[in-house]
């Protein structure tokens, strides 16, 4: 997005990055991506997290939401100047970029708020493939590989491994990521959110599993589900945005 505004600059003004998500915009805490060099932009598409910064914040605040409007005026050449709001995210991030849309038109301020898709999960609706989701399912991928290596090694022995994959949302795209391990023959199990556990087969794919090559890797989401649709672990919490956290199925 950085580098397509760079090509239009006759049509784009700044393009102002908020410190840690909505949080910078609210703060006014802005970055002007303008000052950095085309080589250091490119970089980002290598740079392992988030280079501004990320959050968990829901705004739902009509004072939030105007700051954010307020903020995204800053640095345009004129008032009234019509501004573009970019957030990327989940489902919770698209949530706070339509608020911060409608509040735009009940202002009456000339904001286009575009959401960009960027979860882990791979799940939003009307898109095909999520930035973010690629990286995980790779990791998940290769994960099981290094513990195959470990387990050949002696002095580590382990009848078996469970990996959690973490998800903000019951999806199982990056779960079935680990099946791409399935080119080199692992002994591998993998549950999916939307599947219900069923402890009495799990546990006997898991014997089967060890009798046959003497220990067992799992890919295992968070949010694993039971028969009886409850959370297979759940921490009693929920985050800034209101989603439950689960966690520790693995042990």
């Amino acid at each position: 997005m950085i580098e397509t505004a760079r090509r239009h600059e006759d049509r784009i003004g700044k393009v102002l990055a908020g410190r840690n998500g909505i949080l910078g915009a609210l703060h006014e805490d802005l970055i002007d991506t303008g000052r950095e060099s085309p080589a250091a932009i490119a970089a980002l598409k290598h740079t392992p997290g988030g280079a501004f910064g990320s959050c968990r914040y829901k705004a739902v605040k009509s004072l939030d939401g105007s700051r954010a409007v307020r903020a995204a005026d800053r640095g345009l050449p004129g008032a009234r100047t019509s501004a573009t709001f970019f957030y990327n995210g989940g489902g919770d991030s698209a949530d706070t970029c339509l608020k911060v849309s409608q509040l735009s038109a009940t202002m009456g301020y000339p904001l286009q708020a575009i959401h960009v898709p960027k979860t882990i999960d791979n799940d939003l609706p009307y898109h095909d493939n999520c930035p973010g989701f690629g990286s995980v399912a790779k990791y998940v991928a290769v994960h099981p590989r290094g513990e195959h290596g470990r387990r050949l090694d002696w002095r580590r022995p382990r009848p078996g491994f469970v990996l959690e994959v973490m998800a903000g949302t019951p999806a199982g795209s990056p779960r079935g990521g680990a099946g791409r391990t399935k080119a080199h023959p692992l002994p591998l199990l993998i549950l999916f959110p939307e599947i219900p556990l069923d402890q009495a087969k799990f546990l006997a794919a898991v014997k089967a599993t060890v009798d046959a090559h003497g220990y067992c890797t799992g890919s295992s989401p968070k949010a694993l589900h039971a028969p009886d649709g409850s959370f297979g672990r759940r921490q009693g919490l929920r985050d800034a945005s209101a989603t439950p956290s689960a966690g520790g199925v693995a042990r």
